[in-house]
């Protein structure tokens, strides 16, 4: 299992494991260590408490440099729904990291390999492990490559009205027209993307992608709304 993971992280991510006896540990649930005790293998528990940590950090630090028109409880509404168990498996699932999970019998035949918990599990005790051979710079990178492309699309804005924030920037100094045009859109029907472009006056000030419209609009919005704010000069005192 771990030269095929070590190829697997290899070919994904470009990414060379050090210590690979921990990431043997991150992919063996308790079932498969009962099952088998002669190999007197550690589960990946102690792996997933850390990693949890280590998650949290991550994408706190992230929200508050990329998000910073955001309040601090905002901040914590998007965090709660990208660390989330659905969230978390469904990741996992998607980067294809349920097919190393080592279980055993019992577990495998109850479908314990689609279980949200124990996807989310996994992805977390992945984390830890990723933290301790390489530290929290190897995290952010693995995070950078699928998490993080997530928050940015909106995946987990559900509640974040970045369209009703841009325009109440905006019209501070009067009424101006805003107009959010679909300019791309592929995949098939059932995983959708669309691309929009949103201009100001006539003006682009940001492109957004999502998995809908209405969250490619608000990606959108939160690009140009991050923009118009970094852009912003201090007025010199007379």
């Amino acid at each position: 299992m771990l030269d095929r993971l070590d190829g697997f992280l290899m070919r994904k991510f470009n990414f060379k494991m050090k210590k690979k006896e921990l990431f043997l540990q991150a992919f063996t649930h308790s079932s498969y260590a009962n099952d088998y005790p002669e190999k007197h293998l550690k589960n990946l528990e102690r792996l997933e408490f850390l990693g949890d940590a280590v998650l949290e950090l991550c994408v706190s630090d992230y929200l508050f440099r990329h998000f910073n028109e955001l309040s601090e409880g905002k901040l914590t509404q998007l965090r709660s729904g990208a660390v989330q168990t659905a969230s978390l498996a469904s990741l996992t699932k998607e980067i294809q990291l349920d097919q190393f999970i080592l279980l055993g019998k019992g577990e495998e035949q109850s479908d314990g390999r689609k279980r949200p918990a124990l996807l989310e599990d996994v992805f977390e005790a992945f984390l830890g492990a990723i933290y301790l051979d390489q530290g929290k710079d190897a995290a952010d990178y693995i995070l950078n490559q699928t998490l993080f492309p997530k928050i940015d699309r909106g995946d987990f804005s559900h509640g974040m009205d970045y369209k009703t924030s841009l325009q109440e920037y905006l019209q501070q100094d009067g009424p101006v027209k805003i107009n959010y045009q679909v300019v791309d859109s592929r995949g098939p029907d059932h995983h959708r993307e669309f691309d929009v472009e949103l201009t100001v006056n006539g003006v682009v000030q940001g492109r957004g992608t999502g998995s809908s419209k209405k969250r490619a609009e608000q990606h959108a919005a939160k690009v140009a709304l991050n923009v118009l704010k970094s852009n912003e000069l201090p007025r010199d005192e007379e």
